[in-house]
């Protein structure tokens, strides 16, 4: 699964930095993924919204249901 998650997110990766943005995997962990958000993500106000909004659902409705990713500073 974690080869899975990881695929996933460097397609997901590619629309952050399209956006001056980008994400770094701090961790993987079971069915937990610890992301840091970086560039304008890092300080971006709708950050809470780019993980679980959009990062998340996605590897739920792509990968697992029972995903859940967590941002680290």
């Amino acid at each position: 699964m974690e080869e899975k998650i990881k695929t996933k997110l460097e397609e997901l990766r590619v629309l952050l930095q399209n956006d001056g943005g980008d994400m770094e995997v701090v961790a993987i962990e079971g069915k937990t993924v610890k992301l840091r958000l970086k560039g304008a993500c890092g300080c971006c106000p709708h950050a809470t919204m780019t993980i679980k909004d959009g990062i998340e659902r996605i590897l739920r409705e792509d990968v697992d249901p029972d995903i859940v990713v967590e941002r680290v500073g």
